[in-house]
């Protein structure tokens, strides 16, 4: 069986080109800065690191403000680094912004790692809620044959309605009203809630801290809250 031909990949030549070129101008910029040794060669990393973390949650998760506010700032910082050393700084004597900003990148990039790997879901399950409506309603067609062939009840005599006016009639039993419709995952994800703070402890949770944790309306958490009864 003959073995397919080698083919180059004209896109990904481009890809490792561009890559190398960008992290070489980081480099160069971070040394100039002020970065040596191996420093210098850490700061390319951090920052391809950084917008490859937040290119990857816009993937996998859709667009959201905290993804695409990384990576617009990874993506400010490795353009800068190469627009910085085209010509438009003296890197013998970097400006001492030039030196503020690369010396505070690692906590800055560190915050965002953290952020992108750690950050709560309460906008997705906010977002579930509004989207999930209720299922309408199927009648059932056995009840409905059966209301059907059922003959209307005959009228009463005179004396037992003139009796039944006499008796003062009964109010209305109240009924608790409806709340909004709670997606099952909601539920799960708040019952979980609920017993990880009654392992911690030792108490069950109050709607305010269930609804702080979940980040829902007032109307919503005491809904959860209820079904968590």
């Amino acid at each position: 069986m003959a073995r397919p031909a080698f083919r180059v990949d004209a896109v990904l030549v481009q890809a490792v080109i561009a890559g190398a070129l960008s992290f070489a101008h980081l480099h160069d910029l971070a040394a100039a800065a002020g970065q040596d040794g191996w420093k210098a060669w850490a700061y390319p990393i951090s920052v391809d690191l950084l917008l490859v973390a937040a290119w990857r949650r816009l993937r996998s998760e859709g667009p959201s403000r905290l993804a695409w506010c990384w990576f617009l700032i990874a993506l400010f910082a490795s353009l800068g680094a190469n627009v910085a050393t085209a010509g438009f700084l003296d890197l013998a004597h970097p400006p001492a912004w030039l030196r503020f900003g690369i010396a505070g990148w690692p906590a800055l990039a560190f915050l965002g790692g953290t952020l992108l790997a750690h950050s709560h879901t309460t906008e997705d399950l906010e977002t579930e809620t509004e989207t999930v409506s209720p299922a309408p309603a199927v009648p059932d067609p056995v009840t409905a044959v059966e209301r059907e062939s059922t003959p209307d009840p005959a009228p009463e005599p005179a004396p037992i309605a003139a009796a039944a006016e006499d008796i003062p009639a009964l109010a209305p039993a109240p009924t608790a009203p409806a709340g909004p419709p709670v997606p099952a995952a909601l539920v799960d994800h708040a019952r979980k809630l609920a017993d990880d703070h009654q392992a911690r402890t030792g108490a069950r949770i109050d709607t305010d801290t269930l609804r702080a944790r979940l980040g829902v309306p007032p109307e919503l958490a005491e809904t959860i809250a209820a079904q968590l009864a």
